[in-house]
């Protein structure tokens, strides 16, 4: 079943997917861990890895530099085009990750950066469940969100009108909607002041099982 609030994220990012792109496609510039996590995941995956609520394509494109096989999807067709303007050599696609445009066992890697700000924790079982389907056996997803159960509203972002709300979670949460996964490793960072949202955020590293 896709995305129940589909129409409403498209309508939230459509008009701020270009200054999204210009204010955060240099974000890991100045996140050191997150580069490390995303550079093992990319050693450890043989095969095709998809960047999950891909946005504007940065992680996708740092994914390919350290010589992964990897593809970006994003329900935004603005941030799609976003995307495919900046890094042309990459495949990018406009996909619901409750119904990923993949057949069964196909892929070898999902990563997943801020992919469930938008979802209830309640609501993250039907993701995952998407996720281990278009895993092959032993294939690996990376996930990062932030920690807390908070949701926070947006009239505007980058100084553009929104209406958008993002959504903390709770780790053991998290960990409960992994139906089937196996959890391979945990990482727990503080925010980097002056960098980003000042949240505590949390990196799973899962096996499908």
């Amino acid at each position: 079943m896709p995305d129940p609030r589909a129409d409403a994220l498209r309508s939230g990012y459509a008009p701020i997917a270009h200054a999204y792109r210009e204010q955060l496609g240099n974000e890991l510039a100045g996140k050191p861990l997150d580069r490390a996590f995303l550079a093992a995941f990319a050693e450890r995956c043989r095969g095709l890895i998809l960047d999950v609520g891909c946005g504007p394509g940065h992680v996708a494109k740092f994914l390919a530099t350290c010589g992964a096989n990897v593809e970006g999807v994003d329900l935004s067709p603005e941030m799609i085009a976003e995307a495919r303007a900046t890094f042309p050599e990459i495949p990018f696609r406009v996909g619901d990750m409750f119904a990923l445009p993949y057949e069964a066992g196909s892929v070898a890697g999902i990563v997943a950066f801020y992919a469930i700000v938008h979802l209830r924790s309640d609501e993250l079982a039907a993701p995952f469940a998407e996720f281990h389907r278009v895993l092959a056996p032993g294939g690996l997803a990376a996930i990062a969100f932030h920690v807390g159960s908070e949701t926070v509203h947006v009239d505007e972002l980058f100084g553009v009108p929104t209406n958008l709300d993002f959504r903390f979670h709770r780790v053991d949460a998290v960990l409960a909607a992994l139906t089937g996964f196996v959890l391979e490793a945990r990482l727990d960072r503080k925010p980097y002041p002056d960098v980003e949202h000042p949240s505590e955020r949390t990196y799973l590293l899962v096996r499908r099982a």
